[in-house]
């Protein structure tokens, strides 16, 4: 009784000091909230885009400069979410801006193969260790379904391995269960960082199995790694029944020039990306093995086609040449996922320090605050925390001047700067000391 009891006062004193702080982002932002009023007036709830909507209304941005964006009610925010990982070069870098000045002065919509398409490409099957070929798409969805396709293609068979909490795209998503919206492939479901489970289940569906689709981190779900041995489970049990394995490294293409899988030395059939690899435009690919891409050379009679009017248009093949050249190379990468590694450590040790349930989970320039005593390790355990303290951190913040992910993922961005993040560890700091209370677990 005693138990039941603290946690019903500590959940009115959640409520309590959610609908405060919520209270005072009302008042500072009447012009946002006048903006969806009038975005509602012509798309369903003011909104396009799902993931962007909190209540009570969405701050609506005016412009964005180097790390920093601007709000319509005046208000200057560092920017920690980078786009969901898509805006890694900022929201000005000249090297960007100048390539899609020239692409435009050449001329969009050319109709035609053109001359950048075959630059991005070499660029990025040099980086990226599993791709031998490579073609575009023009997001991470349309990389994943098209990944999917060659895979079933390729092996003849309909089952598609996923797991619990991944998210693959709008179309192929199961962070929270399985969307409404998901293209209704053969789906095998199983356990993340389950390596026992994974392996009894390969098994089982070994002759119908054309696919195992896994994110190397868990981004929807809270930025949760794979275990190295869970990844290497996989690549082992998939090549005894003649599956594809397919790393969907939208997310954490990021944490070296060649992706997670080139940190842990596992090479998938099939890699999906996207995000910054095109310079922060609308982007996506899916490369790997010349014998499986084959199948999409459309000189090939028994190929499948892959049309696509915006696959290779010239701003997007022009910015993805100038980001990955002159701003985002080899060095950068390293360096932008040891800040990241530094600001997580230091996070997660302001909160030993601070004697408050908080933790940030992910891998390098990628986290995500959780309110948790435990290691989260799963989907499942992200899932259990109380999702009001997130909602209270998020809304506490944008006090601070500091703009995430209302989930609690961070996304660094290369303008950012080591004040900027000082700046996010004390307004941390400040949280913790402010509702240490509501943060005992």
């Amino acid at each position: 009784m005693g138990s039941a009891g603290t946690e019903t006062h500590n959940g009115d004193a959640i409520a309590v000091a959610l609908k405060a702080v919520r209270d005072d982002y009302v008042l500072r932002n009447p012009k946002s909230s006048a903006q969806l009023a009038q975005a509602a007036k012509s798309m369903p709830g003011g909104n396009t885009r799902t993931v962007l909507y909190y209540d009570p209304f969405p701050l609506a941005m005016a412009r964005g400069e180097g790390q920093h964006l601007f709000d319509v009610d005046g208000h200057r925010y560092v920017n920690f979410l980078g786009e969901y990982t898509a805006g890694i070069y900022g929201h000005t870098d000249p090297h960007i801006r100048e390539a899609v000045q020239n692409a435009l002065a050449n001329g969009v919509n050319l109709s035609a193969h053109n001359t950048l398409e075959s630059q991005l490409a070499a660029i990025l099957c040099d980086r990226i260790p599993s791709w031998d070929m490579v073609r575009f798409t023009n997001s991470g969805t349309e990389a994943n379904l098209v990944g999917i396709a060659l895979a079933k293609a390729f092996t003849g068979r309909s089952k598609i391995m996923v797991f619990d909490g991944a998210y693959h795209g709008s179309v192929i998503a199961f962070a929270g269960g399985a969307s409404p919206i998901n293209v209704p492939h053969d789906y095998v479901v199983a356990t993340y960082n389950d390596p026992q489970g994974a392996r009894e289940l390969i098994a089982q569906h070994k002759d119908d199995l054309a696919a195992v689709l896994i994110e190397p981190m868990l981004g929807a779900s809270g930025c949760i790694p794979a275990d190295k041995e869970f990844l290497q489970v996989l690549r082992e049990e998939t090549e005894k029944v003649g599956a594809v394995l397919i790393f969907d490294e939208v997310m954490t293409s990021r944490l070296s020039a060649g992706g997670r899988q080139a940190l842990l030395g596992i090479m998938p059939d099939i890699t999906t990306a996207g995000k910054y690899l095109g310079g922060g435009m609308s982007f996506g690919a899916v490369g790997g093995r010349a014998d499986i891409m084959g199948l999409m050379d459309p000189g090939n009679p028994k190929g499948i086609p892959h049309p696509g009017t915006f696959n290779n248009n010239v701003i997007t093949m022009a910015a993805g040449i100038a980001g990955l050249t002159k701003v985002y190379t080899a060095d950068v990468a390293v360096a932008l996922t040891k800040r990241g590694d530094r600001m997580r450590d230091g996070l997660n040790a302001l909160a030993r320090e601070k004697n408050v349930a908080v933790q940030f989970t992910g891998l390098g320039s990628l986290m995500n605050m959780h309110p948790a005593v435990e290691p989260v390790k799963t989907p499942q355990q992200a899932l259990g925390c109380d999702g009001r303290l997130r909602d209270l951190f998020f809304f506490h913040l944008i006090e601070e001047g500091i703009y995430q992910a209302r989930r609690g993922l961070v996304a660094l961005m290369l303008p950012v700067q080591q004040e900027d993040i000082d700046h996010y560890l004390a307004a941390s700091g400040r949280f913790f000391d402010r509702y240490g209370d509501l943060l005992k677990g």
